[in-house]
């Protein structure tokens, strides 16, 4: 009982050493220790870390889930450590509305048919967009998190248990200073030491400390691959779901009577444009070259001839029906009767197979 009064008075009288030092440095009435630069400079980098890693898990949560009221069930659901329900993405329930509305409509109307299939592709997209969330959630957002309930609140209580010791080294430079007994010079001297030699000690652990963020900063950039790999996936995944759909779309009848316009326009026609699978689309070029190009395709159509033709881009070939081609190979090419007009026909020593025109330039 008696060991704890005195380690009771004993933790007091150090807490109130360091209140009384404390105040006189912020009136300017007692001298401060400061920290050697490069340890100074330490702590801004750690500081600045840990702000723009909590900015970046911020913004990447919102990316993630865009409702707050999801985040906010998501966190509670976390801090009780219980899994929060399943629900359907917004892909997800749009791809169940149009499957529903398509069986309504009926599946064997081109309509109905078509809402099945666009369903089936926006379900495909909200299970990829799921797979890329978890994704990221485990090798982006959860190191993060790490970083800043570990790592980083150690340096924290490192760091205030650096300033305490800094603190009973100022305040026993003071005692020294008032010391006027030999006595009394001699126990303050000794105090010194001993709060110099904890304050020497207590810079080095908080300096090794800081010095490991950047090995923090190495593995967030490891985080950051495994996050820009994941979304190159999930936009990939998705590029190719549409472009999937949009060949399946192209089967229906192109054109549809529209009762809103007049009979002498003979309606209006709405037709599903032709995307190439490419992962870079050519841009399209504008004035005299353009019309140029577009001039010769329709010659080639017309005349029913082969032309030797220069491939612009890589292209994959979407289907066994289609030919790849390698950027600035030459190979021939004709029109087939009722081909899609973006299509010609290309040869290449013995392999055949449709290639898109936009991919390509005409030799004279």
């Amino acid at each position: 009982m008696d060991f704890n009064v005195k380690r009771f008075a004993a933790d007091a009288g150090t807490f109130l050493s360091r209140a009384v030092q404390f105040t006189e440095e912020k009136l300017g009435q007692a001298e401060k220790t400061e920290l050697d630069a490069h340890l100074e400079k330490l702590l801004v980098t750690a500081e600045s870390t840990k702000q723009w890693t909590e900015k970046i898990m911020k913004q990447t949560e919102v990316l993630l889930q865009p409702n707050p009221n999801a985040r906010l069930e998501e966190f509670v659901y976390e801090k009780l450590e219980k899994k929060a329900p399943t629900r359907m993405n917004n892909h997800e329930l749009l791809g169940q509305s149009m499957i529903e509305s398509g069986n309504e409509c009926g599946p064997g109307t081109a309509y109905g048919n078509a809402l099945i299939k666009c369903g089936e592709t926006e379900k495909q997209i909200g299970g990829a967009e799921r797979e890329f969330i978890q994704c990221a959630a485990i090798n982006f957002l959860t190191p993060f998190r790490n970083f800043l309930e570990g790592d980083f609140k150690t340096i924290l209580k490192e760091r205030k248990l650096l300033q305490n010791k800094r603190l009973d080294l100022d305040a026993a430079k003071t005692r020294l200073k008032k010391a006027r007994v030999a006595d009394a010079r001699a126990a303050a001297e000794q105090e010194l030491r001993m709060t110099q030699s904890e304050f020497d000690r207590q810079a080095e652990i908080t300096r090794l400390l800081l010095e490991g963020v950047n090995s923090t900063h190495a593995h967030h950039l490891r985080c950051l691959n495994d996050f820009v790999e994941a979304q190159t996936t999930y936009y990939a995944q998705c590029y190719q779901y549409m472009v999937d759909l949009q060949k399946q779309l192209g089967s229906f009848p192109s054109s549809f009577s529209n009762n809103n316009q007049s009979s002498a326009s003979g309606g209006a026609s709405i037709s599903v444009p032709n995307v190439v699978a490419s992962a870079s689309l050519p841009s399209v070029s504008a004035g005299h070259s353009s019309s140029t190009a577009s001039a010769g395709f329709s010659e080639l159509r017309s005349s029913n001839g082969s032309r030797r033709a220069r491939v612009l881009y890589d292209y994959d070939a979407a289907s066994s029906s289609e030919l790849s081609l390698l950027a600035d190979e030459v190979i021939s090419v004709s029109s087939v009767p009722g081909m899609d007009s973006d299509w010609l026909m290309g040869e290449r020593g013995t392999q055949k197979g449709k290639v898109p025109i936009t991919y390509l330039e005409l030799l004279n």
